[in-house]
């Protein structure tokens, strides 16, 4: 795996796929910076090798037209507090005045480019369109995991512009690292956490890392189409009917693979999904017409903390309960502090998904656990088993 230690950037311009799709508050200033420090250690490595930066990205949804509340202008003075070198700003990413921009840029010093998503080639993977970002630098840098599962021109296209010279960021080359652990060599017990509302949106992940797991937790409201499918009573809780059948066929799957499957034994019910609505602790499979369970109960808890303290390597994928709310979130924060407590003790642990990793940063867990992946649907297909294009791209 090419990565930028592999490459001396002395004099040479990088072309470095970031992902700055930061979001802005109505000031339209950056809110949370995180993506932007994780591109950082790329940055300053090139350009302590004496060469220059010239970082490309996305933010928001344009459509392929120009829209000034989108422009990266607004993140410039960001990125340049971040990095510690003035930023300077191209207004459009090709053509003209990208040219001059990136043809005027000294070694140490850092360009950012417009929003790529204001052509609408860039989405539509164009190679023309590849063809003039490829123009803009020596070397191509994909640093950007939350797009690597897109094949858009510049996370994937741009990179047949440069056929010797194209490498991973660090950000990049750690995310498939932590992926490549709990999905290829990491030290057993492996363990993994499924959450969520939905079985459907986890069936392909879970059929996928079946045969990488030794234990497989669920919880979250996917918990309640697997009890009901079993028989059990699960009142007005969230459950997909139509997915029963598929919920024992994985159950099944499990047992013939040798897997241990987890499922809540209890759960918090409420009488409304509402933080201040009547709650009480009832067994999961006898939850009363009228409740819903929305978080796991304290018996549950105490038999997914043993799984988790006997773990080796542990993948975080979903919440526990609906913890937006706070009577819910218990389970949650549970769960973050377990793990917490198995990566003091050598486990290796990843969170990845939306949800999870909204819910680390929110309950503080963010430097407890061995990694956060920062690609959503990135993370998810890389545990689907899929290949990804920006990653293919390189390799």
């Amino acid at each position: 795996m090419k990565t930028v230690d592999n490459f001396n950037f002395k004099g040479k311009k990088a072309l470095i796929r970031v992902d700055f799709n930061v979001p802005l508050d109505g000031d339209l200033k950056v809110s949370d910076a995180s993506r932007i420090e994780a591109a950082k250690p790329t940055i300053i490595k090139i350009l302590e090798d004496g060469g220059s930066a010239i970082l490309m990205s996305h933010l928001g949804r344009p459509d392929g037209k120009v829209n000034a509340k989108m422009s990266l202008k607004h993140i410039a003075d960001k990125v340049s507090e971040i990095i510690g070198v003035s930023v300077k700003f191209a207004e459009d990413c090709v053509g003209e005045k990208a040219e001059t921009a990136a043809a005027n840029l000294k070694s140490g010093e850092i360009l950012l480019l417009e929003n790529l998503r204001f052509h609408a080639e860039e989405e539509n993977g164009d190679k023309a369109f590849s063809e003039q970002l490829s123009k803009l630098g020596d070397i191509y840098v994909n640093d950007a995991f939350g797009t690597a599962h897109r094949a858009h021109a510049s996370t994937t296209i741009v990179a047949d512009f440069f056929p010797e010279n194209k490498c991973f960021g660090y950000l990049l080359a750690k995310e498939i690292e932590a992926i490549d652990k709990v999905m290829a060599t990491g030290e057993k017990p492996v363990t993994a956490i499924l959450g969520g509302s939905k079985v459907s949106s986890k069936i392909t992940i879970i059929e996928n890392i079946l045969d990488k797991v030794d234990h497989l937790i669920i919880g979250g409201g996917m918990t309640y189409t697997f009890i009901k499918a079993q028989g059990g009573k699960v009142g007005d809780s969230i459950c997909e009917d139509d997915k029963q059948e598929l919920a024992l066929e994985i159950l099944k799957l499990a047992k013939a693979k040798g897997v241990q499957v987890h499922i809540p034994v209890d759960v918090l019910a409420a009488d409304a999904f509402d933080n201040n609505a009547n709650t009480k602790v009832v067994p999961v499979t006898d939850i009363p017409d009228g409740w819903q369970g929305l978080d796991a109960g304290p018996k549950t808890l105490e038999n997914f903390k043993e799984v988790i303290l006997k773990s080796k390597t542990i993948l975080w994928n979903g919440p526990i309960g609906v913890f937006e709310m706070p009577t819910f979130a218990k389970g949650t924060i549970a769960i973050g502090n377990y793990i917490d407590e198995a990566t003091k003790n050598g486990a290796f642990s990843l969170v990845g998904g939306g949800d999870s990793v909204a819910a680390v940063k929110q309950f503080g867990f963010e430097d407890k656990v061995s990694y956060v992946s920062t690609g959503g649907g990135a993370m998810l297909e890389s545990l689907e088993g899929k290949t990804l294009p920006g990653i293919a791209a390189i390799l």
